[in-house]
């Protein structure tokens, strides 16, 4: 089980001292935010890894000057390795983990068929069902309000409600099929779906009653432990849905204080 620590944690304390450098080398440190869903495709492919790191929040709309150095193009994730490796875009960090780290299971696949196939599900959900559910609803409702970007598009809302039932069909399309989004193993593909999902279902905007198939494959997915960190994540004055965190859907009782 990988260990995550919170970013005002252990290298806080030796920020600004001589061996800053080093501690900083010591821990994998991811930069993100609560609701990005790239972000939380980085941070449950490493806890599947059961790789260590800590996480730091990163406010994207301050633009800071440090940060930008980093990743110009400014947004999250940002992963910094121990050697000083910077890697964005988180596509692109999951490639490397697992080349790096996946000799003995690979998240992305054993032959050129699986991988190109789990490939092509990451590609379906970074980018359509981003474009047309995520941004729709986890954009307009959220993010706009933390960019400064002006009030939420109500016919872009209306859109996201429309568009999420097509993508939580063919969910339901594929694991009547298969076992797990790809095939029979858990892989990049579930991580990627399960991203965007938890975002938009923090929110309380995916019609899980309506579409009992993709509701079983993601109370699978929930029960995982690299999940639960991620449904522990809260946004001071904009709590979950009570059924949020729980695998079930019940409404019981959930601890929520674990905050990153």
């Amino acid at each position: 089980m990988s260990k995550v620590r919170a970013d005002s944690s252990e290298s806080a304390r030796f920020r600004g001292s001589p061996f800053s450098f080093l501690c900083l080398t010591l821990m994998r440190l991811l930069y993100h935010l609560w609701l990005s869903a790239p972000s939380r495709k980085v941070r449950l492919f490493l806890a599947e890894k059961e790789l260590e790191f800590d996480l730091k929040v990163e406010k994207i709309w301050e633009r800071r000057t440090e940060f930008l150095a980093m990743n110009p193009a400014g947004d999250v994730p940002v992963l910094i390795e121990p050697d000083g490796t910077t890697l964005t875009d988180s596509q692109v960090i999951c490639e490397y983990l697992d080349e790096v780290f996946g000799a003995d299971q690979s998240l992305i696949g054993t032959g050129p068929l699986q991988r190109a196939e789990t490939r092509r599900l990451c590609t379906w959900f970074d980018r359509k069902f981003g474009r047309e559910v995520t941004d729709n609803l986890v954009g307009e409702k959220l993010m706009k309000r933390f960019l400064k970007l002006g009030e939420p598009h109500a016919p872009s809302i209306r859109a996201g409600h429309a568009n999420i039932h097509y993508h939580l069909d063919y969910i339901g399309y594929l694991t009547e099929r298969r076992r797990w989004l790809a095939g029979s193993d858990f892989s990049l593909a579930d991580i990627a779906a399960a991203a965007h999902i938890s975002t938009v279902d923090y929110l309380g905007d995916v019609p899980w009653d309506e579409h009992k198939e993709a509701k079983d494959w993601y109370a699978r997915v929930k029960s995982r432990p690299s999940m639960r960190e991620i449904l522990t994540d809260l946004i001071p004055g904009a709590p979950p849905p009570k059924y949020y965190a729980n695998p079930d859907f019940y409404t019981r009782r959930y601890d929520h204080s674990h905050v990153r």
